[in-house]
């Protein structure tokens, strides 16, 4: 059985609907995306950073949600949730997550967490500021790059799908991010994501208030 160390708000939340679509059974561990507060002893093991998502199970955990999401793909094929690593697709998936997580979660940090890249308290608003128009570049990146695909790989649905919804989570018009209203390729995919039923369950706080 899978362990999932779990928080709302967080890409944790991400990880959980994959384990969803997989249909494998999981146990949540809930912790907290608050760095003030004691994190189990156990996620610490394995991400001394106190992140989440972690996720473990019989021999082994691992952190950082790109590689647990290409972890779970490639360990349960049959969900078909990625492509095959011979299939030509498999490049654009692994690019797409990596620029995911490097990129437009950097953006995200810059807006939430700016303390962690300014020396000063006076600086945080620029790094802010600075983060809000990085998350403009990196959205219009990805929604050039979806153009008039059904999905972000094309025709058919996969992680890639459920990472791009995750992230639309996040934004916040009254922080200054863009809304994604911008970029409609991007929303027409996080639409259709929201559909599904795992999606449904595990986001029904944000369904409820997107502003949880």
């Amino acid at each position: 059985m899978y362990k999932l160390f779990y928080a709302l708000k967080s890409a944790s939340m991400g990880i959980r609907v994959l384990l969803e679509e997989i249909g494998e059974p999981y146990e949540l561990i809930q912790t907290t995306v608050d760095m003030a507060t004691p994190r189990p002893p156990e996620q610490l093991a394995v991400n001394p950073n106190g992140w989440v998502p972690v996720l473990s199970w019989d021999d082994g955990a691992m952190y950082e949600c790109a590689a647990i999401t290409v972890f779970l793909c490639d360990k349960h094929p049959e969900a078909r949730l990625a492509p095959a690593v011979d299939d030509p697709s498999r490049a654009t998936f692994l690019q797409t997550l990596v620029y995911f997580s490097n990129s437009v979660q950097n953006a995200f940090q810059l807006t939430y967490y700016p303390d962690r890249f300014v020396d000063t308290l006076t600086d945080e608003p620029s790094a802010q500021r600075r983060g809000n128009r990085r998350l403009r570049e990196t959205w219009t990146v990805i929604d050039n790059q979806i153009s008039d695909n059904e999905w972000v790989l094309g025709s058919q649905f996969s992680a890639a799908d459920i990472y791009l919804f995750m992230l639309t989570t996040w934004l916040r018009p009254a922080k200054g991010h863009p809304d994604i209203s911008e970029f409609p390729n991007a929303k027409r995919i996080a639409d259709k994501v929201l559909q599904r039923t795992s999606v449904q369950q595990v986001y029904q706080p944000w369904i409820e208030n997107p502003e949880y």
